[in-house]
């Protein structure tokens, strides 16, 4: 007799396979002589879409809502049917005694297998592999110590609550609002507050109203020392006669030093990546958005196998990945990391709680390299960037501390107190990893209106003349518009747009992430590009008009990250036992009825101010004019007619004469280039000048713009609102 093993992805179930010996290839499946190793593709099986219950919820119609159906249905994913079926038989095979769950150790990787077995109707006794790393160490262990699979029973009953709870508020609250408006309008837990938080921000930056501020700095000894207040200690104030009277009692002084303080100090590496952490950095450094991050990281994991697994939320490794940390080396010790890893190699390596910590590992560990050999010539330039974002961290972490001795001078002319700061670099550290890169610029200044400078040798009692003094100014500034870096910080971190100062929900909403999760929250940011909720202007995301509108129609609950925390609160008391998944579906229900009476009571109303005098080709409504991610677009404003053009999307192509990126237009018989500068080229003419240049443009990669942008045109107007439709997945883990 025989156990099946069911993996979440064909990467793990082959590793695990390897490990237990099973080398008979069948159709996605490994077999040995004890076990048998298939694998889901992330979900296999779904909640059923509103018409499966009732042929009445086909058409969006108001009377209808709120759909409660009195049992949720699973259903097979279309897609991965065969898949299904192929562990459906290997479930029912007489062979098989029991099924061991090997998806991931969390509450959605529970979700996958247990939605697979319900409905493939399985009997059989369940065990369960839990394990935090797919290493071969870590999986012999796994297997040696697996666990009942009844012990995680509450844990399914979680993830089945939050699945079932995202359906009846978010696919209720989407259909409500875009029927009693008329307009494609979609809402979620997650997306919603998303949309407020920047629109919150965008409130601030309207309200707010600059100040003029002042300082003064002088020179004295060849040293620059900059004025601070006695007593609150700011180097700044708003009172211009403060500082002219200070000026004046200067003039002709000399300044005394009064104190010389010297500190060594340490600063270890930062953490190593988790997924957020990486699309922060990429969008700062690269401009990539969250997406276009997460898909290179996966070809880089899947593909090239040089990654480990992207959708981290752990910044932290296990100690059993610590033993392999110099075979990964090894792996990855080639090109211009060859000499920063061969350093490593060559002594016994430090480990430390810093990056090292069994219990800070969640479903994954920290994303670093594997043991697989490099070939970084077989990469695209965009891969070599992320890479070398993943690698110079994980090189950094196992690099000694960065240690400087710090030195303070404090100063005294005319009865007021000056300081001046230098720094001494005793050892480089893990900065040795970045030397050329200036990737990590010194945030130790409490004030950045105080320099740091070589400072000569000082004791205190030394006087100086002074030689010049200068009134400095400048205005305060607003708070920073959200760029895709930024937005994700406040997606991860929401607890400071909290209206109510709940300590416990906030404590939750930082333990479960924040808004979404790191699997998450590139769909999200992508849907409200796609729903033309969010729009970018050079780097900056602002809301649009719709969004506004929708803002001021959806109920207060759905905009508050509390209500996340709410859920997420009792979820947790689900998993551990101390709530019926029966108990919060009754209020979920309770609550999704007073949401859609709420929607269908109110008394707002959505204009297009988007519209423009252009007729739609099918239905001859006028056609709004929306910005998409990276386009301009016309889109039908009849929402069950769908039709959109693309106008003009921004290219990567360089303007000869401003090196701007323009803009290429698709009207007419062939696409346009064309610069804000007032430059306008031709397509043919362009490909044909930079062919002239040696730099020319690959046919391969034209005709895959143009097949991209013909299927962007061919996509639903409303990618949020189609999957609403399809089976509100808005806010699944992606597993």
């Amino acid at each position: 007799m025989k156990s099946l093993v069911i993996a979440e992805k064909p990467s793990v179930g082959r590793d695990i396979a390897r490990v237990l010996g099973c080398k008979k290839q069948a159709q996605n499946a490994l077999e040995g002589e004890n076990y048998i190793v298939t694998w889901a593709l992330g979900h296999l099986v779904t909640l059923a879409d509103p018409e499966d219950y009732d042929s009445s919820y086909k058409e969006w119609k108001l009377d209808v809502l709120p759909m409660m159906p009195d049992h949720m249905k699973l259903v097979v994913i279309r897609q991965s049917a065969r898949q299904f079926q192929t562990v459906k038989n290997l479930i029912f095979r007489k062979d098989v005694k029991d099924i061991i769950i090997a998806t991931d150790a969390g509450r959605e990787g529970e979700l996958v297998a247990r939605w697979i077995l319900e409905k493939a109707g399985a009997k059989k006794s369940l065990k369960r592999l839990w394990i935090s790393s797919v290493t071969d160490k870590a999986i012999r262990e796994g297997f040696s110590h697996l666990k009942d699979g009844r012990d995680y029973q509450h844990l399914y009953d979680a993830a089945s609550a939050r699945a079932q709870a995202d359906w009846l508020v978010g696919i209720n609250a989407t259909r409500a609002l875009t029927c009693k408006y008329n307009a494609q309008l979609s809402c979620g837990r997650v997306q919603t507050p998303t949309l407020a938080i920047i629109a919150r921000r965008e409130e601030e930056i309207r309200q707010f109203k600059a100040k003029e501020y002042y300082g003064l700095t002088l020179q004295a000894g060849h040293l620059r020392f900059t004025w601070q207040e006695s007593k609150s200690k700011s180097t700044r104030t708003f009172s211009r006669e403060r500082i002219d009277d200070a000026a004046k009692k200067l003039q002709g002084k000399t300044l005394t030093v009064t104190a010389v303080e010297k500190t060594k100090k340490r600063k270890q590496a930062p953490g190593l990546y988790d997924l957020t952490e990486l699309q922060r950095d990429a969008n700062k450094r690269f401009g990539f958005s969250a997406k276009e991050t997460l898909n290179i990281m996966q070809r880089l994991y899947e593909h090239h196998k040089v990654l480990t697994y992207p959708r981290t939320d752990s910044r932290y490794i296990g100690s059993d990945v610590a033993d392999t940390l110099k075979d990964r080396l090894r792996a990855c010790g080639v090109g211009p990391y060859k000499k920063l890893a061969g350093a490593l190699i060559m002594k016994p390596l430090k480990t430390n709680a810093s990056f090292v910590n069994d219990k800070k590992v969640s479903d994954h560990h920290a994303i670093i390299p594997t043991e697989q050999f490099v070939q970084m010539d077989h990469m695209t330039n965009e891969e070599k960037k992320i890479y070398d974002l993943v690698i110079r961290r994980f090189l950094a972490v196992l690099y000694p501390p960065f240690e400087y001795e710090q030195t303070a001078v404090t100063a005294s002319a005319a009865g007021e107190t000056f300081l001046a700061r230098g720094k001494r670099i005793l050892s480089a550290g893990w900065k040795e990893v970045y030397e050329q890169h200036g990737d990590y610029e010194d945030e130790e200044n409490e004030d950045a209106d105080i320099r740091e400078q070589t400072l000569p040798p000082l004791e205190k009692g030394c006087t100086f003349p002074i030689d010049h003094v200068t009134v400095t100014t400048g205005k305060t500034k607003p708070p920073a518009p959200f760029t895709e870096a930024t937005l994700l910080t406040a997606m991860e971190n929401p607890v400071r747009y909290m209206e109510s100062k709940d300590e416990k929900a906030a404590r939750t909403l930082g333990e479960t992430g924040g808004l979404g999760t790191v699997a998450t929250r590139a769909d999200i940011i992508d849907k409200l590009f796609g729903s033309f909720l969010m729009e970018k202007r050079g780097s900056d995301i602002f809301i649009t008009s719709k969004a506004r509108q929708l803002l001021s129609l959806v109920p207060e609950d759905l905009k508050k990250p509390e209500l996340t925390a709410a859920w997420e609160m009792k979820l947790s008391r689900i998993a551990d036992g101390s709530l019926k998944k029966d108990a919060f579906l009754r209020d979920i229900r309770s609550y999704t009825q007073d949401l859609i009476r709420e929607i269908k009571q109110g008394e707002g109303t959505f204009r297009h101010d988007n519209l423009t005098n252009t007729r739609c080709p099918r239905c001859g409504k006028r056609m709004l004019a929306v910005n998409g991610k990276n386009s301009r677009m016309l889109v039908c404003q009849d929402r069950e007619c769908g039709y959109r053009e693309t106008i003009s999307r921004t290219s990567n192509a360089r303007c000869p004469k401003c090196h701007k990126k323009m803009e290429l237009y698709m009207k007419g018989k062939e696409e346009t280039f064309i610069c804000r500068c007032g430059y306008k080229e031709k397509l043919s003419s362009f490909k044909a000048r930079r062919e002239k240049e040696g730099a020319g443009v690959r046919k391969q990669d034209v005709q895959r713009y143009l097949r991209e942008q013909k299927k962007e045109a061919a996509a639903p107007v409303n990618q949020a609102f189609a999957a609403a439709f399809a089976r509100l997945n808005l806010e699944k883990e992606d597993k």
